[in-house]
Order: structure tokens, then C-alpha cells, then sequence
């Protein structure tokens, strides 16, 4: 019997480790279309910034591979073939399996945007964005920011640290919409400006023009234009399902898996970025672009694959950073169209808010010190099993004390 999995990141490698925990001895075959080791997406600004060595991006030896019997393949999926259980790789190929892992992971999309596709416009996504930006943070002075998200703000602030003037443009009328809610946002929005970086909500970017020292004119509908070296996108990402057009997989801009991480396809599993799966709180499929569900899928794809029936009790949306001296940090459900209720804890200069819905916490917002982090960490457990609870924020945080102990001595 083999089983392949396709992808060398967050989900594939735990697909490893748990495949291997249940069955030693039928082949695996892990094939990874960017090749060297391992390594971690959620480490990458952190090597910009200089708080981690570039080798700290790398999460596994090649022993790895070695001590969990994997034939690795550094080569390109072009096509899956569920009907005759086979994978073709770019070379043509084909490499027949019983089980397959498809644990692609998602790449970063630009919008359609004049000039958008340029030398000295980049994304910050993979290792080789980052091996791209390294040399112009420690050669360049202007850099401007495509996108208030997640990567796109941790791009701007590790630029910051290195000394560049850094410009963020956002089309939307306020920053992180996906990850905090309206309070959390003017906090934040504060704070990076405080840092001088100059922060351009509501905006609209009609192009990109290179001028002839290499640099860039971002020209800004009814604005000023803006001038930088180079920029950097981060307006989102789009799952890697390229290699499963005209098979017979079921995808609707992800793979469709249900609780086994399986999907119509007997025998074909999906983890990670590229999974739409089942979350807490009842969506039957949803993606979560984050490293702790990609681990979980990848867990549960690996299990079942091995001969195991394990169930995904559901992925809970949680983002946590350092940046721009704060602590940011989201989960769950907070925006107010989502909840019934809310309470909200002065924590530092900012705030924890603690989100209701049927008297259940279903979400935390943050952002404040790093102290505050310890009580988020213990309210996820409690979201996940949709306990009630009092809501009052005193009760709530001798409560969430208490059950993180009692868990501890156990």
C-alpha cells in the first residue's frame, strides 16, 4: 500500500507524524514542489525583523524524513488522477497510490491592479519572498504596503524596525476587518501611527508606475500619489487546487472535506489551507489559514489514512502577534453582527473583549500586553465545547483560572 502526500509544510509534515504513528510500514511518499527543508510561514517577519536568524525558519531535519520512512520528492504536482489513483508530476511522471494527502496550501493573489505585475513589486508569503525582501530591507528607504491584514501589517512593522519609511495602503475604511473588530482596529490604528508609519485607510490604488531610477509611483484616486523603492502585496491568498482541475474532487475555491478530513473521493484527504472543513462552530465547510488548524487537519488526514476513523472536532479561527508594541490577538466570533453580547477588560492601554452568543463564549478580541495572552489561551478550550458560563468579566476570569488548573492537575 502507499499513500502520497502532496505539500512539506504545517499540515503535510503532521500528516507524517500521525500516519506513522499508526502504521510503520506501508510506504509514504511526501512530494514538495519548493524542495529543502521544512519550514515555517508564521516565522517569516520575524527574520525580517531580525528577532530570529534565518536558519530559524527551518522546523525539520532532513532525519526527519529519514526516521518516519519517507521517500521525499522535490517536484511539481501537474495533475491528480483520482479515477486511476495516480498523481502526474511536471516531468509527466506518474506515481500511482491507495492513499492520497493533498496538503497544498494556499499562495498569495494580487488585485487587479495596472502595473501590479512588475519587477520590485513583491508578496510576503514563502521563503523565497522572503530571500527577495531581505537585501532591500538593509539596502532601501521607502517601502509602501499593499493590503492591512495580517502579513501585510507585520511586513510593515518589521520594515519599521529596520528603519525604512514605510506607507500602508488599505482600500477598505479601516484596517484587519477579518481579525478585529471596530474598537480593537482604532486602537491598533493608533498605535502604528504612533510608530510613524503612515497609514492610508479608504483608499484607492488605480496603478503602479515605474519610474526610470527603478522606483515607484502608487497613484492614488482623489490623493496625492505615493513614492517608495519597491512594495509589498498582502491583499490575500487563494488555495492551491490548480493540480485538481478536471478530476473529480470536490472543490468550491478549496477542497470540501468532511469530519474524517476525506473527501467525496474514497481514499483522498485533504489538510491545511487548501481544506475547507468543518469549524466549532457548525460551518460544514470553511477555510481557516492558520498553522494550528493546519496541524490539527493534518493530524486527523494522517490517522485516517493509516487505516484509522478519527472525527475533526472543528477548526477555531485564532490569530496572535507581537507588533507595533502591542499584543494582537483575535478568536472566534467578535464582530457584533456575529454575537449577542459582549465584555469587555481594560488590559495595558488596550482591551480584552469577551463575545457571547446563547450565553456561550464563542470569541475574544485583544489588544493589549503580553500579559493578557495567558487568560486568551485558556477561553479557547472553552469556546471549542460551548460551555455557559457567567458573564461577568471577574467571574469569567476566576472561572477560566480555575478549569485551566483543575485541567492541570489531571
Amino acid at each position: 500500500m502507499t499513500t502520497i502526500i502532496i505539500g512539506n509544510s504545517a499540515a503535510g509534515l503532521a500528516a507524517v507524524k500521525s500516519f506513522r504513528k499508526y502504521n510503520q510500514t506501508d510506504e509514504l511518499i511526501l512530494i514538495s514542489k519548493e524542495g529543502g527543508l521544512a519550514y515555517s510561514r508564521v516565522l517569516l517577519p520575524y527574520v525580517l525583523r531580525e528577532k530570529l536568524p534565518y536558519e530559524g525558519l527551518f522546523i525539520r531535519e532532513k532525519a526527519f524524513y529519514e526516521e518516519n520512512k519517507v521517500t521525499y520528492i522535490e517536484k511539481e504536482v501537474k495533475m491528480v488522477d483520482d479515477v486511476n489513483k495516480a498523481v502526474v508530476l511536471t516531468d509527466e511522471t506518474k506515481i500511482s497510490f491507495d492513499k492520497l494527502i493533498l496538503a497544498t496550501g494556499s499562495f498569495a493573489v494580487a488585485p487587479p491592479i495596472e502595473g501590479i505585475k512588475q519587477e520590485g513589486i513583491y508578496h510576503m508569503w514563502t521563503k523565497a519572498d522572503v530571500d527577495a525582501l531581505l537585501p532591500l530591507f538593509a539596502t532601501k528607504k521607502k517601502m509602501a504596503v499593499l493590503g492591512s491584514g495580517f502579513v501585510a501589517l507585520q511586513g510593515a512593522w518589521a520594515a519599521k524596525t529596520r528603519g525604512l519609511d514605510v506607507t500602508v495602503i488599505e482600500l477598505m475604511d479601516r484596517i484587519m476587518p477579518s481579525v478585529l473588530d471596530v474598537k480593537g482596529a482604532t486602537i491598533l490604528t493608533e498605535k502604528i501611527k504612533e510608530t510613524g508609519v503612515v497609514l492610508k485607510t479608504g483608499t484607492v490604488t488605480e496603478r503602479f508606475e515605474k519610474l526610470e531610477d527603478g522606483t515607484f509611483k502608487i497613484v492614488l484616486k482623489d490623493q496625492e500619489p505615493v513614492y517608495a523603492d519597491f512594495i509589498v502585496v498582502g491583499t490575500g491568498v487563494r488555495c492551491n487546487i490548480g493540480m485538481l482541475e478536471g478530476s473529480g474532487i470536490a472543490c468550491d475555491r478549496a477542497v470540501l472535506v468532511n469530519e474524517n478530513m476525506e473527501t467525496n473521493v474514497a481514499g483522498i484527504y485533504a489538510a491545511g489551507d487548501v481544506a475547507a472543513g468543518p469549524t466549532t462552530f457548525g460551518d460544514v465547510h470553511k477555510v481557516h489559514v492558520l498553522w494550528p488548524t493546519a496541524v490539527e487537519m493534518g493530524e486527523i488526514a494522517g490517522a485516517n489514512a493509516a487505516g484509522k476513523k478519527l472525527e475533526y472536532r472543528g477548526s477555531l479561527n485564532m490569530n496572535v502577534t507581537q507588533m507595533y508594541d502591542a499584543t494582537v490577538a483575535s478568536m472566534g466570533l467578535f464582530n457584533e453582527n456575529d454575537i449577542d453580547g459582549s465584555r469587555e477588560m481594560p488590559v495595558g492601554e488596550g482591551y480584552l473583549k469577551v463575545c457571547y452568543k446563547d450565553e456561550k463564549v464563542v470569541g475574544v478580541c485583544l489588544v493589549g500586553d503580553s500579559e493578557s495572552v495567558s487568560l486568551f489561551g485558556k477561553l479557547r478550550p472553552i469556546i471549542r465545547k460551548g460551555e455557559v458560563i457567567d458573564c461577568e468579566p471577574e467571574k469569567l476570569e476566576q472561572y477560566v483560572n480555575r478549569k485551566a488548573f483543575q485541567t492541570a492537575k489531571r
